[in-house]
């Protein structure tokens, strides 16, 4: 806890090197996460950048004591993907990680989709389906409903502090199980 906030301490006085030690501690999952949602891969290429001009713009404020590093990266990362959907007008579809997706759905959420991608995105619904039931929940509605964490505590009849913590523990468990050696970013 405290080597992230030194971290972020870092970080926020611009040292370079604790910068690029974000990078590549989180590079990597944020591409993931936008290149599920958005249209391109240069759209998720771009998310990433976006995404640590952001943290690198608010690196003072984190506090260790409200969420983990991890759960502060990523939240920042979905009100970035959001706002970038909404602003694109495209609302992804929802559909539950049990459902069977084809590869036509593959195609039309990235052009050009490849088996790559698809294997990818496979290997992540099932680590999503493997969560514990609110988890799992409180991810798909945030992530492919694009629902706030507000909404989906009323959807749920849920204190918005418990719908936090559930999506704090799913990334923490779902970062845990991505292999680094993928080397998507």
């Amino acid at each position: 806890m405290h080597d992230d906030w030194s971290l972020m301490q870092r970080v926020a006085e611009g040292d370079r090197a604790a910068v690029a030690e974000l990078y590549d501690r989180f590079a990597s999952l944020v591409y993931r996460m936008a290149y599920q949602l958005l249209p391109t891969k240069s759209d998720a290429e771009d998310a990433v950048q976006e995404v640590f001009v952001r943290l690198w713009q608010s690196a003072g404020h984190f506090d260790p004591h409200r969420a983990s590093l991890v759960t502060w990266v990523m939240l920042i990362t979905r009100r970035y993907l959001v706002d970038q959907l909404r602003r694109m007008k495209v609302r992804p579809r929802f559909a539950g990680f049990d459902e069977q997706w084809s590869a036509e759905d593959e195609t039309a959420v990235v052009p050009g989709a490849n088996m790559q991608h698809r294997e990818r995105g496979q290997r992540l619904r099932e680590r999503i389906a493997a969560l514990p039931e609110l988890q799992r929940e409180v991810v798909e509605r945030a992530y492919l409903g694009g629902k706030t964490l507000r909404e989906i505590g009323q959807e749920l009849n849920k204190p918005i502090g418990t719908v936090k913590s559930a999506l704090s523990r799913a990334l923490a468990v779902l970062r845990e199980r991505i292999p680094s050696e993928e080397g998507i970013a």
